[in-house]
Order: C-alpha cells, then structure tokens, then sequence
C-alpha cells in the first residue's frame, strides 16, 4: 500500500514567524507544508527573494519537511482594497499570471509537488468567464511548460470552478495537458459536491497531485477542525490509499492562527488515529517489538509498498527524490535507530546492507542520509557502506551514496564521489551540500573529464557545466 505525507498549511500560523511555524509543524510530526507565498511568510515580490527562498530550503530540509506544495490564495497580496483581486477572470489579469510565474519558480527550487491555484469569482456572464478562464491559464500552462512546474486547479465554492467535475472538464478542453492537474480540498467535497470526499478522491484518481484536510458542513464553507463537521475523515483517508496517493495532504485552517499549535496538534492526533493501518505501520510496530525482524521486513518492502518514483513526473528513476520503498526503508531504519543502542545500530546496517539486493543497500544509505547526529561507531560504519556503493555501477545506489551523509567523507573520496555521479548520468542535484563544498580542486577534476569528453566527441552534462562556470 503507498503512503502520502501529512502537513499543514502556514495559512494557519499567520501570527508566527515562518521559522518558528515550520519548526512548530515539524515537532508535532508533519512531514510536508502547504506553503502560502504571502506579505509576511514568504513574500514572492521581496527584493531579497532568492535568498529567502535559499533560506526556505535550507529550513525545510533541516527539518525533515520533505513535501511542499505552493499555495496562492493569500489575501490582499496584489490589491490592498480588494482580497483575492484580480483573478484569472478579470478585464486584466497580468498581475495574477505574473504572480502564478513567480510562484511556479519558487516551487522550481524548493523542489515543491506542485502550484495550487483557483479560477476566482465571476463578475461578468458565464459565457465571458469561461473564456477568460480558458486564456488565462493556457498562459499560465506556458510558464509551466518553460519551468517544468506542475499545477493544481482547485475548485473552490463559490467561483467559477467550484466543482472537481468542472476542473476536469477544462482539462479536456485545453487538451488534457500533462502539467495540469487537481488540488482537492476535501472540507469542500463537504459543502458543495454531490458525492462525498472518498468518491471525490476516486473520481480524481492520478490527477491528484495536492490534498487539503479540514471538515465543514454541507452548503457552508467554513474550515472546520476534524469531527466538527461531517466529513468522514477515515473513509476519506483510505481512499487516497487505496487510489495510491503518494503527495501531500495538508491540513487547511487558515482562520485558527490564534490557536495553531494547538490546532495543529489536535489535527495530528485525529490524522494519525483515522489512518488505515498499512503493512508499514504494522512493520514498524514489530520492529519496536522486536528490533531483529528488520531482516526479513526490509527485503519485503518493495513488494508491499511499491517502487514507484516519489516525484515521477520530474525524476523519474528516483535518481534526487527516491522512490516509495527507499522512503519507507528510512522509515524502518529510523524505528530501529530508536530502539538500538549505536553498537547494535551499527551491526544491523552493516548486516542490512551487505546480504541486501541494490534497492536493499539504497535504502540503507538513504536512511543513512537522514541520522542528523549519528554516533562515531555509526559514522565509520556509514563510511564504508557510502565507500562501497561509490564502486558500484548502479546510479541509484550512487546517488543514494552522495546524500547527506557523504559529509562524513574526507575531501578526496568525496570529490571522487562527485565525479562518479557525472560519469554515470547521475544529476548533480542528488549531491547534498555541493554548492558549499565544490571546490578549486574540484572544478579542476571536471574541467579535465569535461576535455576529456569533447575530445572522444561526446557531450559534457549541463550540470557539470554549470558547476565550472561558477568557479569562473
């Protein structure tokens, strides 16, 4: 069975400092953030934008907020006098795709699922708006298309598209374009569509790439805390299991910013009770029960979760982002590195790893990636599994290899690591810190390999071009 990551949407932690509503959401034990660009969170007309959103990215990966999705129904961000104004549906709707484009380039380096977005409010005969809406966000497609960006249209009550019925067929009429796609928020299957949630998660099926949590009552959109309204969470839930959902469902109350952590840890607590139980849940469960049935657990991953990309669309292989049994592997390390002592932590990874097949020792070194402080019997160990997978040929137990945890590894292998990774295809994205650590010496080596390419009459990849530029 697949697994979707729980989050929480800064819309409700308006009166906190980002910082501090990423750190919040990140204790309580969300793995993903709904990110609303906004005046005071992120602001994408800042002058220091690429820095903040530099900043953005360091926090979140810090703190294990794996899945992002970009939201952009701030309130007053382009117009002081009128909320949501303009729209798509507007006489001049420049502001608004321009605003869709700089959110699509935030999300192009955080590495977010998708854009979310809504049609707005009509003002002017259906006839007009649909044809409005039509231009609008072909436009909006191009900038996608440019940045390889995906985008989520969700129907919101009382616009224009209001129905999940209605995002589709414009989908149609546009062409069925590949970056097009559905945010769902599931309050709002509630309030105005004629099936419930679950029907309405079935009916979306693969083009749901973003889910927003909340209850509400029907025929009233108000967000509304779980069990306060009608919504069947646990049924609603275990329909995007069953469909294989494997993106961000994040929790949407924008209007209990004055009470958010609470909030938040409320919203967890009913999440995680409402959870269908998946083999993972029951592997972790057994493993906290008895640490040394991880050995036949781990080579039993793949078959029960699936080995799909987590982020298909632009990484295909899992080469950057993994795949959804390396992230369930990590998840059954990190139990074991809970119940463990270092000493025996260290024998289990050293024994997982060796009698593994490839997906086996990449799950390895993926959870590997994520030990913030591991211990020094840990770390020697990790060494020499990272030092192993780099003499493979397999390009995604080398990426998995060049993660986080190749910091531990001297400046030379690590270099060398680096070189691996481009003559094998692997993309330079997938080398944690190479911005911090490329070096002269570095730059050196793949200005060689980049001669020695040209001279066999074969082409450099780009990445490693750029790399050389910037040493320029």
């Amino acid at each position: 069975m697949t697994v979707f990551s729980l989050g929480y949407g800064t819309n409700g932690f308006s009166n906190h400092r980002l910082d501090d509503a990423l750190a919040i959401i990140a204790d309580l034990g969300y793995t993903g953030v709904a990110l609303t660009l906004d005046h005071d969170h992120l602001d994408p007309f800042a002058e220091d934008l690429a820095q903040r959103v530099d900043h953005v990215a360091s926090r979140l990966s810090a703190l294990g907020l794996n899945r992002v999705v970009i939201e952009t129904g701030a309130r007053y961000l382009l117009d002081p006098w009128r909320k949501h104004s303009p729209t798509l549906l507007s006489d001049d709707p420049a502001l608004r795709i321009d605003f869709l484009e700089r959110a699509m380039r935030i999300a192009a380096d955080l590495g977010a699922d998708c854009v979310s977005f809504w049609s707005g409010v009509s003002t002017v005969d259906v006839e007009t708006a649909w044809s409005r809406l039509r231009a609008g966000v072909a436009a909006v497609l191009e900038h996608a298309s440019r940045l390889n960006v995906r985008l989520a249209m969700e129907p919101e009550p009382g616009h224009l598209v209001q129905h999940l019925r209605q995002v589709l067929d414009l989908r149609k009429e546009l062409g069925d374009p590949e970056l097009l796609g559905v945010t769902l928020d599931v309050g709002h299957c509630v309030a105005v569509e004629p099936v419930n949630a679950a029907e309405c998660v079935r009916l979306a099926g693969p083009l749901l790439w973003n889910v927003q949590l909340d209850d509400m009552l029907p025929r009233v959109h108000e967000h509304l805390e779980f069990g306060d309204g009608h919504l069947d969470l646990p049924g609603t839930l275990a329909a995007l299991a069953e469909i294989g959902y494997t993106g961000l469902a994040a929790v949407e109350l924008p209007r209990h910013s004055h009470a958010a952590p609470d909030t938040a840890r409320r919203a967890f607590e009913a999440l995680t009770s409402a959870l269908p139980q998946t083999w993972l849940d029951k592997a972790e469960r057994r493993i906290r029960e008895k640490p040394s049935v991880i050995g036949s657990l781990f080579p039993a991953v793949g078959r029960e979760v699936g080995r799909t990309a987590l982020r298909p669309e632009t990484d295909p292989q899992g080469l950057v982002h993994g795949t959804v049994d390396d992230r369930a592997r990590v998840r059954l390390v990190t139990v074991l590195a809970e119940v463990l002592d270092d000493a025996a932590l260290a024998a289990e990874l050293r024994d997982l790893y060796r009698y593994g097949d490839d997906a086996e020792r990449r799950g390895v070194l993926r959870a590997l990636n994520e030990l913030e402080s591991p211990d020094a019997e840990v770390t020697d160990t990790g060494v020499k599994l990272v030092e192993d997978a780099l003499r493979a040929n397999d390009i995604r137990l080398v990426a998995a290899a060049m993660g986080a945890f190749a910091r531990f590894l001297d400046d030379h292998t690590w270099r060398h690591g680096v070189l691996k990774c481009v003559f094998v295809g692997v993309p330079l994205a997938a080398v944690a810190d190479l911005e911090t650590r490329a070096d002269d010496e570095l730059r050196r080596m793949l200005a060689d390999f980049a001669d020695e390419r040209r001279a066999a009459g074969r082409d450099v990849p780009a990445d490693a071009l750029s790399l050389l530029k910037e040493g320029h």
